[in-house]
């Protein structure tokens, strides 16, 4: 059985497992999922040694802290961080309606978190996105009320640029930013990954897998439910998905040339990135839970990273990876200097 190791996050936040699950596709997004599988999944997560289990209180409204609290139920709580983001706006249809990341707004949303999940306190809490209309100061300032009043552990930040980073840390040590990161979302090596290390500020990479374009499992043919936010993604369409498959094929030989899975080099190599990353993986079945713990046990030489590299360099991907409203809401894609997006 794969022996799940540990990674600080950051020099002030909390010692995590080496891999953390994020909790989304259980609620929200990706279409239908099964509740039941759901908790299993989250069980074996937790008997496997993975102690980071990442949500969000506008994942199915709610319904996923509701999940994971069920999941809990009768475990040792301390044993366990929970991070936590907040600050989407949306209505009972689903509908995105905006951020609000106020102090009254961030302290009303936690309150919230902590009733569902029938918890004293989060280990790490944070917007999901920058409030265009709020100073992060603010923010960050009403978060570290939290942490002193005892209800947060450590504060956290959400696909923010190297600017912003350096301003939030300046109110607060900021424990981790989570960020979009794998081999074909290279975005934050220019500015955001290196400010972060200057700062001490660790990073919890969420998309390893592109949103299961890079598990190696995708299918042109694959039927989308309404919901599944992936039938509107731009890497998903037409010649984009056709361009983007081939560079999983190129990534299925030197998987296999390793005995592995492509999933599980693409996590190994997000992981291999920095002691300072720990990615986050999107399980929502025990099985491709299973298959994504195995990317421990995938040691990449110099020369596979090298082979890697080849086969997949940075910018090979075809179509951002969001839609153009949903990118514009990125302060992670923003040029410090110009106020353009960056490549991506």
């Amino acid at each position: 059985m794969t022996a799940v190791t540990t990674r600080k996050l950051g020099r002030t936040g909390p010692t995590t497992s080496a891999i953390g699950l994020g909790a989304m596709g259980m609620s929200d997004l990706y279409g239908p999922a099964d509740e039941a599988e759901s908790i299993a999944t989250i069980h074996a997560a937790l008997d496997a040694g993975i102690t980071l289990i990442d949500t969000g209180d506008f994942y199915g409204m709610g319904h996923n802290e509701l999940l994971i609290h069920d999941a809990l139920r009768g475990r040792d709580r301390a044993a366990v961080q929970l991070s936590v983001k907040f600050g989407a706006q949306r209505g009972p249809d689903g509908a995105w309606l905006g951020y609000d990341a106020s102090p009254a707004a961030t302290k009303t949303a936690l309150a919230y978190t902590l009733r569902r999940l029938r918890t004293d306190y989060i280990d790490v809490y944070r917007p999901a996105r920058l409030d265009p209309n709020v100073p992060v100061e603010e923010t960050v300032g009403a978060i570290a009320e939290l942490v002193k009043a005892g209800y947060v552990r450590h504060i956290g930040l959400s696909e923010v640029g190297a600017a912003t980073l350096r301003r939030a840390a300046q109110v607060h040590p900021i424990s981790d930013l989570q960020i979009e990161y794998s081999l074909i979302s290279r975005g934050p090596e220019a500015e955001v990954l290196p400010t972060a290390r200057e700062l001490g500020i660790g990073v919890t990479a969420y998309g390893v897998l592109s949103r299961g374009l890079l598990s190696g499992h995708w299918s042109p043919q694959r039927e989308l439910a309404g919901t599944d936010f992936r039938g509107f993604s731009p890497r998903f369409q037409g010649e984009n998905l056709a361009h983007n498959l081939t560079l999983v094929e190129a990534l299925r030989a030197i998987a296999e040339a390793k005995g592995a899975s492509v999933a599980q080099v693409a996590i190994a190599w997000v992981a291999a990135q920095g002691e300072d990353i720990v990615p986050l993986v999107g399980a929502r079945r025990r099985e491709r839970l299973t298959e994504a713990l195995g990317a421990l046990d995938v040691r990449l030489e110099a020369a596979d990273l090298a082979a890697i590299e080849a086969a997949v360099p940075a910018g090979a991907a075809a179509g951002d990876r969001y839609a153009a409203a949903q990118m514009a809401h990125l302060d992670s894609e923003q040029s410090e200097q110009h106020g353009t997006p960056r490549e991506h």
